[in-house]
């Protein structure tokens, strides 16, 4: 019996250091770390590299990598100091989310607080609530040991608002308001069509329309950055300041889940960036990982979400990336030319992916 039992011993015993040497291959396997973000923001995945290649998990990374795009005001619409809305103020929208728990933590119009990624972390680790808006917020964010109240306008924040004041606050995010070709106070309008039997989905195109003045890489931009951790563990961030000149109180796709990013540990992530107004109503994010999860590669599963939200907005822009848990990734995009930054143990630096409508 006891060379039985020996034998029946050592069959456990190699059983579990196989389950263990297999664990530890997924990172060890050669396709992580991987990360990838919106836009040719070098030095931010630059920064997220450097951390989840030193062995720090997939959240940390992305805060890293986020926190990097807000201190260099990336294209002025990531952190402090850019996209001013009609009143000439600047405020943060961000979000965390974590994979392999599915936590969530964002902030949304927040003031005083430059540091976006850092207070929706923050919301997460601290507090049993998702997201956490306004003054509120920024009041939460500096009790939590952020540094602030800080002033989040800059030189050229406020002259750019000046030079929108001085044409009159065109282009604006107002419609079927009066006046429409000034600052304001507004009305509504009487004769909006609909009170006057006009056909509403002319009118529903015009209002289309109007918004591609609004929209750019430049002027309603976000950071959205997925990471996977050597353990393959994966999360996702994003940080904007929003929609220049939008309507104060305004809160955009930047800090919903699903909308502009997602992450789930058994299928991968997806970050997005463009007209958010529009995209948050289709949840593109979360259509891309279940997409995924459902066996479609990359590049189809953001083209998919992509054509979702085309058929029914074909004037408004903006893209997508996505990425597997095998390590693929791709971007789909409409109404501009996009490009995304990866970087994965088969590149020496970062690689910027051209992705064309």
């Amino acid at each position: 019996m006891a060379p039985r039992k020996l034998s029946i011993s050592l069959v456990f015993l190699f059983t579990l250091f196989s389950l263990v040497k297999g664990h530890e291959g997924v990172g060890d396997s050669g396709k992580y770390p991987i990360v990838v973000s919106t836009w040719p923001f070098l030095e931010a995945v630059g920064a997220a590299w450097e951390a989840v290649d030193k062995g720090f998990n997939a959240v940390d990374a992305v805060v890293e990598g986020c926190s990097a795009c807000e201190e260099l005001r990336c294209d002025g619409t990531v952190g402090p100091g850019g996209s001013p809305d009609e009143n000439g103020e600047t405020t943060l929208d961000a979000l965390l989310m974590n994979g392999a728990t599915m936590e969530v933590g964002a902030v949304a119009a927040m003031r005083y607080v430059k540091d976006g990624i850092k207070a929706a972390r923050l919301v997460m680790q601290h507090t049993k609530h998702t997201m956490l808006v306004g003054d509120r917020a920024s009041a939460f964010a500096i009790a939590m040991g952020l540094p602030g109240p800080t002033n989040l306008s800059s030189s050229e924040s406020l002259e750019k608002w000046s030079r929108w004041k001085e044409n009159h606050c065109q282009p604006n995010f107002w419609k079927n308001v009066l006046p429409f070709d000034s600052c304001g106070p507004y009305q509504p309008k009487d004769n909006t069509g609909f009170n006057k039997g006009i056909c509403p989905e002319a009118n529903s195109v015009r209002i289309i329309e109007s918004r591609t003045s609004l929209i750019g890489p430049r002027n309603h931009d976000t950071i959205s950055m997925a990471v996977i951790d050597r353990m393959g563990h994966v999360a996702v961030g994003t940080s904007t300041n929003g929609a220049t000149f939008k309507i104060p109180g305004r809160v955009g796709d930047g800090p919903i889940a699903g909308s502009s990013a997602y992450a789930d540990d058994e299928v991968g992530a997806c970050g997005a960036t463009g007209d958010g107004d529009i995209m948050m109503r289709f949840l593109p994010c979360y259509q891309v990982v279940e997409s995924m999860r459902q066996g479609m590669e990359p590049k189809l599963a953001a083209k998919d979400a992509i054509s979702r939200i085309a058929r029914k907005f074909p004037d408004f822009m903006g893209a997508i990336v996505a990425i597997n848990k095998n390590g693929e990734h791709a971007g789909a995009c409409h109404g501009w030319t996009f490009q995304y930054s990866a970087r994965s143990p088969d590149m020496d630096d970062v690689k910027v992916i051209t992705v064309l409508p």
